[in-house]
């Protein structure tokens, strides 16, 4: 294991709000940080020491990234493999490739979930029309039909419920007409994730579970504690410490559970980086998933996760930012803007954490 010392570089595949974070958390460190994004407006550069403004598919710009970074991380999952397989061999990449690997396609994704014993949803490949159909009968008739790739924040999927063979046909079409994958239907009572870190030594460090909310495919709000059993929780926590374990992984995940009634846990899927729902960290520990993670991939010890805050994190979603002004006006309101110029919808444009309680507190009157 090798500990970066103060002045060290840390190279940031990504230049979005999650790339801004770790650069910030990098700093406190005395930490250098470059940027590699092909947008010339990415959020991170503000907050980093340089931006390459290049594509990820320029070999000879990642090769010099590469050779000017003591270690290079990655803020989201749709990072080229081959890109991070490109700098690898010049310079550490911490989470490893094959963290990538295991978490772009839907399909293997949950093939490794299944392989190390953690369950998942039911689910089938979808190469064809008849793929479809014949899963949409094995499934009771309804499923969530995605892609295999790139999908996100609800993008790239389509919810059939008892649907025509001409919806079938259509969604099928839509999304691509290959490559997709058929889920089935959960009956859950809840959303939860768990942020999870591993150091390069292996130590292994895991976050409260949150219990999430969802709007039209988009986190809405993280809330802790999660309101579960702590059994329930315990295993989210052991869940996730396998799945690190499994990849060799350096950094921090996150990971998505599906709670199922009497407690059943399955994932839905997994982050091999920062998470939304890990951004309550900032106000509710001493110790946040950014400066976890940039601890992890450096070499220093991992911080202790324990929540000081009972807390509510919010997204604030396209035109949802202009709440800012008031949000900062509030007593017990932690406000983080990403530095983006123009409001959209669905567009995540900051968000906000309001402390309630400390744990201490909660049998108090």
């Amino acid at each position: 294991m090798t500990t970066l010392k103060p002045g060290s570089v840390i190279g940031i595949l990504g230049g979005g709000q999650l790339g801004r974070m770790l650069a910030m958390a990098a700093a406190r460190f005395s930490y250098k940080v470059i940027i590699f994004d092909p947008d010339a407006s990415a959020p991170a550069a503000q907050a980093a020491n340089e931006h390459i403004n290049a594509g990820y598919d320029d070999k000879a710009a990642l090769e010099t990234f590469a050779r000017r970074c003591d270690v290079v991380t990655y803020e989201f999952e749709n990072v080229p493999v081959a890109a991070a397989k490109v700098i690898e061999a010049v310079t550490p990449v911490f989470p490893k490739p094959n963290a990538l690997e295991a978490a772009q396609d839907r399909v293997a994704e949950k093939n490794f979930m299944n392989s190390i014993g953690v369950e998942t949803a039911p689910f089938s490949a979808v190469e064809s029309l008849q793929d479809l159909n014949d899963g949409l009968a094995a499934f009771g008739g309804s499923g969530v039909l995605k892609t295999r790739r790139f999908g996100y924040d609800g993008k790239g999927q389509a919810v059939l419920k008892n649907a025509s063979s001409a919806e079938a046909a259509k969604a099928f079409a839509d999304l691509g007409g290959a490559g997709l994958i058929l889920e089935g239907f959960i009956p859950f009572e809840a959303e939860i994730s768990v942020i999870a870190a591993r150091g390069q030594d292996g130590a292994t460090r895991c976050y409260d579970p949150a219990r999430n909310v969802h709007r039209d495919g988009i986190l809405a709000s993280s809330t802790l504690p999660s309101g579960l059993p702590p059994e329930t929780e315990t295993a989210a926590k052991d869940a996730a410490a396998a799945i690190l374990a499994a990849l060799d992984y350096t950094g921090v995940i996150g990971v998505e559970f599906f709670v199922l009634p009497g407690g059943k846990l399955l994932v839905n899927e997994i982050a091999p980086r920062v998470h939304n729902s890990g951004h309550w960290t900032e106000a509710a520990c001493l110790i946040s998933q950014f400066e976890q993670h940039i601890r992890a991939i450096c070499g220093l010890p991992l911080g202790d996760p324990a929540r000081h805050s009972d807390c509510l994190m919010e997204n604030l979603i396209g035109f949802d930012v202009t709440r800012a002004g008031a949000l900062a006006a509030e007593a017990g309101v932690y406000l983080h803007l990403y530095g983006k110029a123009e409001p959209r919808a669905g567009r995540k444009m900051g968000h906000f954490t309001r402390i309630t309680r400390r744990p201490s507190d909660q049998n108090s009157p």
